[in-house]
């Protein structure tokens, strides 16, 4: 099969079209035919060798984290799915390979597909869904009638994040370009700051949530923007120790050196501080499927690539200004 493939790490490399031999497929794994896979700053990280200690995979390998696809052939023990199922996923770590033709998953990282979704809407959600899902109800616990400030309100996570926010009940700040202010507030922004103009730290305080997808100096300006008690979750790092607990001794050692600071920082302020390195997780997709289908939630797509411009689509997102997610066209 077709596929694009990760042969060395190395910054802003583009990844090798080749071909790869047909996954196999284990007792609890479903064997999809792809349609459509999104992509994510992630996959940039991963070519690049950012997480090649937390994430040692082998050389070379497939790239990818986002697919929608039909269901061809399911393991002995798989009893939720049947071949011609249309299913949505995020395969979990060490597993992933959606820039292919065909992907070998465990079946309790894949949910069925939103109805009222194509395969390339349905391909832009599950890694983007499922942190916004992991950091805002798992981690944060947000609740009707708190404030949440989400940063990069326009980005892939941004955009879910928004909307779940609002479904839950919250008041919802976010940061944007001028341009894209129209956009967030459609989607539920109740407080839109254009980060060009307006330092959002001036602007905000108060609030009982902050999700960062920035750098470390906004991360310490989230953290001033909350309350005592308050919780700051971030998928940009630094990584905290809960992460690192099972890392080896050494990761581990280095990662409270790494989170030490910002860890002291809101020690200090009363406040928590929460790294989250989102997991696959099929049955809480399927929950946001629930949401989906009954419109709370739809799904923002900036462009579609044809398959064989995988390489192309990387680099558009890699500048930053995507409006939601980009997707390639598999089949």
């Amino acid at each position: 099969m077709k596929a694009f493939i990760v042969d060395r790490y190395a910054k802003n490399a583009p990844l090798r079209l080749g071909e790869v031999s047909e996954p196999e497929v284990g007792e609890k794994d479903v064997l999809v035919q792809i349609h459509a896979a999104s992509l994510n700053q992630l996959d940039s990280k991963i070519r690049d060798g950012e997480f090649k200690l937390i994430l040692p995979y082998r050389r070379p390998f497939v790239a990818g984290h986002d697919v929608a696809g039909t269901v061809i052939r399911v393991g002995s023990k798989v009893r939720q799915f049947e071949p011609g199922d249309e299913i949505y996923a995020r395969p979990r770590d060490g597993r992933i390979g959606a820039f292919a033709e065909y992907i070998a998953i465990d079946d309790a990282d894949v949910a069925l597909k939103p109805k009222n979704l194509s395969m390339e809407e349905a391909a832009s959600i599950p890694l983007v869904g499922l942190t916004a899902w992991q950091a805002l109800v798992e981690r944060a616990k947000l609740k009707k009638g708190q404030k949440v400030c989400i940063q990069a309100g326009s980005g892939g996570v941004g955009t879910f994040a928004i909307q779940l926010a609002k479904h839950l009940g919250a008041t919802v700040a976010t940061t944007t370009s001028a341009s894209n202010m129209d956009m967030v507030r459609k989607l539920g922004a109740d407080v839109v700051i254009d980060y060009k103009k307006d330092d959002f730290e001036k602007v905000l305080s108060g609030y009982d949530v902050v999700l960062n997808s920035q750098d470390n100096k906004t991360l310490e300006k989230s953290l001033r923007v909350l309350k005592p008690g308050g919780v700051a979750v971030s998928i940009s790092g630094p990584p905290d120790p809960e992460f690192a607990r099972e890392l080896s001794w050494v990761l581990n050692l280095v990662i409270r050196v790494l989170s030490a600071g910002v860890r002291r920082r809101a020690k200090r302020a009363g406040i928590r501080y929460s790294f989250l390195f989102m997991a696959a997780n099929g049955e809480q997709l399927t929950k946001i499927t629930s949401l989906i289908e009954t419109g709370v939630i739809r799904p923002v797509v900036d462009r579609v690539f044809p398959f064989e411009l995988t390489n192309e689509a990387l680099a558009y997102i890699e500048q930053g200004r995507a409006k939601g997610k980009v997707v390639i066209k598999v089949k």
